[in-house]
């Protein structure tokens, strides 16, 4: 999930801590391009670091994995920004641009228990593995849909003209976005990924249109809501007749669950496919194993590949914010309370003391048992849906374009500011067209 800062310029010096020799520069857009020898560098020596963020606030990063697992299930640490002891500067600096004057506050993201357990309830039967495995067909047709659009071209944005717009039109489905509004909230959620590229405060006003367009799709649905559900029942329908009958469900608080699940469930996809696929194309000799397991009707190395890929260069860089409720000890580090918490994601899955050989990609790895979604309840949600998106995406991707290739060399690609998500904000590629190639085809949005 994101929740980014803007973009990082300079990097500000760290607070002042107990690590011995310098600090690595953090959140440059050198950094941004290649985080991993600084992680490196916190696990051995500052494994929680204070440090000031390029927004001016000051948190605590946790690097090492046995440290990050126990931080991610820590009930002293909230998701409540409630909990910040921020200082002025600092106001409404920790979560996603606009969400708190939109009213949309009241999110898993956002809360602990009772609150989270009963809204995480409602949800959770919309990923469970038979709902995701009823939707393994609509996800195949976009990801079709989306190649045919461009494969007589010989080249692609693979970002966004594939990656982007697979998860958002996959969750607009799930949510019951109609399909002839479906561009607009690619267009809300293309603002948002830009992560400080857009023009000042668009992400806060996608914010806003897409709160003020839930308020109404919310008050159409609940008008027309047939007495008993059909079979494959939208979400945001299934949280109108929860809301209905008995669970408490408020209006704001089915806007924001539905918000957060469409700003959760598409840039986390977004980067899966674009890192994971850059990552086969920069490793060929990995990516030659999984198409030749394709190849011939395998899937095993395209799961065990997928877990891989989140653990070597995953979507989500830094978990979501935590805030410190009461002192505690994290990794022999004292956290006072109010103080924010963030697990690096990214170091902790390149541990050596969990992983062997934590920098090599090894498509076939077994103890991949990354932090990748998390951990402990607020383990996220939607990785049944990005699993089966991913799959989908990097298979459908290795078969139909089997010569796929960089169109770039790798020191060219810039790498998307922000805090929590790591993403390429663009995947330059070239192929070879197939024989005979349809002429572009409709939207998938239309099919």
């Amino acid at each position: 999930m994101t929740g980014s800062p803007p973009a990082p310029g300079p990097a500000s010096g760290p607070v002042p801590g107990p690590a011995s020799g310098p600090v690595p520069e953090l959140f440059s857009w050198e950094f941004a391009s290649d985080p991993y020898p600084a992680y490196a560098w916190l696990r051995e020596h500052a494994p929680v670091h204070r440090t000031r963020l390029p927004s001016g606030v000051e948190a605590w990063l946790v690097t090492r994995y046995a440290d990050a697992k126990q931080a991610l299930a820590d009930p002293r640490l909230s998701k409540n920004p409630a909990h910040h002891d921020e200082p002025a500067h600092a106001k409404g600096k920790t979560g996603i641009p606009g969400e708190r004057k939109a009213e949309l506050m009241t999110h898993l993201l956002n809360i602990d228990p009772p609150d989270h357990t009963r809204l995480r309830r409602l949800v959770s039967k919309a990923f469970t593995p038979r709902r995701v495995a009823e939707f393994a067909p609509r996800v195949q047709e976009l990801a079709d849909g989306l190649i045919d659009r461009f494969v007589a071209t010989g080249s692609a944005d693979l970002i966004h003209e594939f990656a982007f717009p697979l998860p958002i039109y996959a969750i607009c489905d799930l949510l019951g976005v109609p399909r002839e509004d479906q561009d607009d909230f690619r267009d809300w959620a293309g603002m948002m990924i830009r992560h400080g590229g857009g023009p000042r405060g668009g992400v806060a006003r996608s914010v806003k249109k897409m709160r003020g367009y839930l308020a109404d799709l919310i008050h159409r649905k609940r008008a027309a809501l047939p007495p008993e559900p059909a079979p494959g029942e939208d979400l945001i329908s299934a949280l109108i007749r929860a809301s209905d009958h008995g669970e408490h469900l408020t209006e704001n608080e089915a806007a924001a669950m539905a918000f957060i699940l469409l700003f959760a469930g598409f840039e986390t996809t977004v980067n899966l496919v674009g890192n994971g696929t850059y990552a086969l194309l920069t490793h060929p000799e990995q990516r030659e194993r999984l198409q030749t397991s394709l190849a011939a009707g395998e899937r095993g190395l395209l799961e065990t590949g997928v877990e891989e890929l989140l653990r070597y260069d995953g979507p989500v860089e830094l978990a979501t914010w935590r805030f410190a409720t009461r002192p505690l000890s994290i990794g022999g580090q004292e956290v006072a309370a109010g103080d924010p918490v963030l697990v690096v994601l990214a170091a902790a899955d390149r541990d050596p003391e969990r992983f062997t050989d934590p920098d090599t990609l090894d498509l076939a790895r077994r103890d991949s048992q990354h932090l990748g979604y998390g951990h402990g309840i607020h383990y996220c949600l939607g990785a049944p849906l990005a699993r089966l998106e991913g799959q989908t995406a990097l298979a459908t991707l290795l078969t139909r374009l089997p010569d796929l290739r960089l169109a770039a060399e790798p020191a060219e690609l810039r790498w998307r500011g922000g805090l929590i998500m790591r993403g390429l904000r663009t995947l330059p590629v070239s192929f070879t067209p197939p024989a005979s190639s349809a002429d572009n085809g409709p939207s998938p949005t239309q099919k």
